[in-house]
């Protein structure tokens, strides 16, 4: 299932010429952007942004990329439990795909000290 078909059923709050962004689009790169580290609305435009290129290799991008406030404003209005159980949908569709794949702890692989406890 991709995340465009696990979103389906995630309404879009928005109206007329506040829909200057697809949902979808802005659902993807939120989602990379925390993936990267984004803790932040700021930080998901940010990578948004700095990550443009790559996106428009995926997305359509029709105009750009989100600002922080375009982003938190239509994550703000969005219906949380509808996006949980979107997600959760989504995530346990790629538990088959993902089967093999092994974590790996970054800071364990660069040898960092582990923190006696």
């Amino acid at each position: 299932m991709t995340l465009s078909e696990a979103f389906v059923e995630l309404p879009d709050p928005r109206t007329g010429p506040a829909q200057r962004h697809d949902l979808g689009e802005m659902i993807l790169m939120a989602l990379c952007a925390v993936l990267c580290g984004a803790d932040s609305w700021v930080d998901c435009a940010e990578w948004a942004e700095d990550n443009e290129a790559w996106l428009k290799r995926y997305l359509v991008l029709e105009h750009g990329t989100p600002s922080h406030d375009t982003f938190g404003r239509v994550f703000r209005l969005l219906d949380a439990q509808v996006f949980e159980r979107c997600f959760r949908e989504w995530i346990a569709g790629l538990i088959g795909v993902v089967a093999g794949v092994v974590a790996i702890d970054g800071k364990t692989a660069c040898g960092s000290p582990t923190c006696p406890g």
